[in-house]
């Protein structure tokens, strides 16, 4: 990757990583922030950072704020939890996201201990900081941003267009649909039991 598209790229990640965290108090000093920063940025994902801006610019940040909530706080499907989406409520989520943790420690970056590593916004702001092992990390849970954009897409939430440039930022071409998006699932590496809500058959039993 050249230079400047790895700078572009990186400032990518991290305008992705301020609109996905909850637009709480700092929501007007942040989204300015953002604007500014994607306003020079080429390409599409760019583009669609700065129509999330624009069709948010004008909501309250309470109203703003129980959009946020019910996004993605009420839904197993809305989840910005990366390894909920292959793990699951299970023991081998732990494992994950202790994977998660060693990653960003290796890397000399210390998550915030009240959040959990696998969160989107905190996943991106690695990506940002640490371009090479970050957007590989990404790439890894590809199906699980797809099957996220996918979900916003048919709730025609803004926030499908913050998902669009990350998913577009990253290898191949996404999915057209949802369907599309489990059988790229379906192609990852089988894990080893039944979790999540990628379509993973247990070892031994066949799958519907």
């Amino acid at each position: 990757m050249r230079p400047r598209a790895g700078r572009a790229q990186a400032a990518l990640f991290q305008a992705a990583s301020l609109l996905l965290r909850h637009p709480g108090d700092d929501w007007p000093e942040r989204l300015a922030l953002v604007r500014t920063a994607v306003s020079g940025l080429p390409g599409p994902g760019a583009a669609a950072l700065r129509g999330f801006c624009r069709d948010v610019a004008d909501v309250p940040q309470l109203e703003l704020s129980a959009r946020y909530v019910a996004t993605f706080d009420r839904s197993r499907r809305r989840t910005l939890h990366l390894t909920y989406y292959t793990d699951g409520d299970t023991r081998r989520r732990g494992a994950s996201l202790l994977r998660w943790r060693r990653l960003y420690r290796e890397h000399g970056w210390r998550a915030p201990e009240d959040e959990l590593p696998d969160f989107l916004p905190l996943a991106l702001e690695f990506a940002a900081r640490c371009p090479g092992p970050g957007r590989r990390a990404l790439q890894e849970h590809r199906a699980a941003l797809e099957l996220l954009r996918t979900a916003l897409d048919g709730r025609r939430s803004p926030y499908a267009a913050v998902l669009t440039a990350v998913c577009g930022a990253l290898p191949g071409a996404s999915p057209a649909d949802r369907a599309a998006a489990l059988r790229l699932a379906r192609g990852g590496p089988p894990p080893t039991e039944t979790v999540g809500l990628l379509p993973f058959p247990h070892p031994g039993r066949t799958a519907p």
